[in-house]
């Protein structure tokens, strides 16, 4: 069968639009936005659909709360004060994308919190990647200073996940 320019039906070329499946692509997008993820990439034969999203956009709404805090964060040593977790000395970042889990099993206590110390080679929590789950161990001792994520959180590559100290 062909349509009016002579081109063959689900032909892509100059004479036929490209046909795009907007039912895939609303549901890539669904997930997208479900697994708070940055991209997804769907690949059949020789057709390839990747949908991206920015998430650079959360970053200014967070920072706005800090504005009204500079007279406070004045009496703070500068150093800790303007740090950013990516940057800090004592981040523990992500070595792969995956779903982080704070503890062992559901309801369990988390791995490690606030305040507490750990040892080279303690577990601080788990990273489930492609239904492998994934212990993340201290590279090094100190004092857990601060959990940057949540239970069962979507992380992504080099993602500051906790700062010790």
């Amino acid at each position: 069968m062909t349509d009016e320019n002579g081109a063959a039906e689900g032909d892509i070329g100059p004479e036929a639009g490209m046909r795009v499946d907007t039912d895939l692509v609303r549901q890539l997008a669904g997930l997208l936005h479900e697994n708070d993820l940055s991209e997804i990439e769907v690949e059949d034969g020789d057709r390839k659909i990747k949908v991206k999203r920015e998430l650079a956009a959360a970053a200014p709404i967070a920072a706005a709360p800090a504005a009204p805090a500079a007279p406070a964060a004045a009496t703070a040593p500068p150093a800790a004060a303007e740090i950013a977790p990516a940057s800090h000395p004592g981040a523990v970042k992500s070595p792969m994308v995956g779903t982080v889990f704070l503890s062992g099993e559901p309801g369990a206590p988390p791995f490690v919190s606030p305040g507490q110390s750990v040892s080279e080679g303690d577990t601080l929590l788990i990273i489930e990647a492609m239904k492998v789950m994934n212990q993340i161990n201290a590279a090094r001792g100190g004092t857990v200073k601060q959990v940057l994520v949540v239970d069962a959180q979507p992380v992504e590559f080099d993602q500051p996940l906790m700062i010790i100290e």
